[in-house]
């Protein structure tokens, strides 16, 4: 995974725990819910990132 994808999927995660956040605070259920899929998304980047590095050795 290069460094930059690695920076990006962190500022998705973060971005989705922001919305979270709001969402809750706000009591806003559409908002937290894009929240907890903007931080499912990264997750699953990262994952996949993962995978490819693992097959490259």
């Amino acid at each position: 995974m290069g460094l930059d994808d690695k920076i990006k999927n962190a500022a998705e995660k973060v971005g989705g725990k922001f919305k979270e956040a709001k969402g809750d605070a706000t009591n806003d259920q559409s908002l937290k819910a894009q929240g907890q899929a903007d931080q499912s998304t990264a997750d699953l980047k990262g994952a996949g990132e993962n995978v490819k590095d693992a097959f490259k050795k």
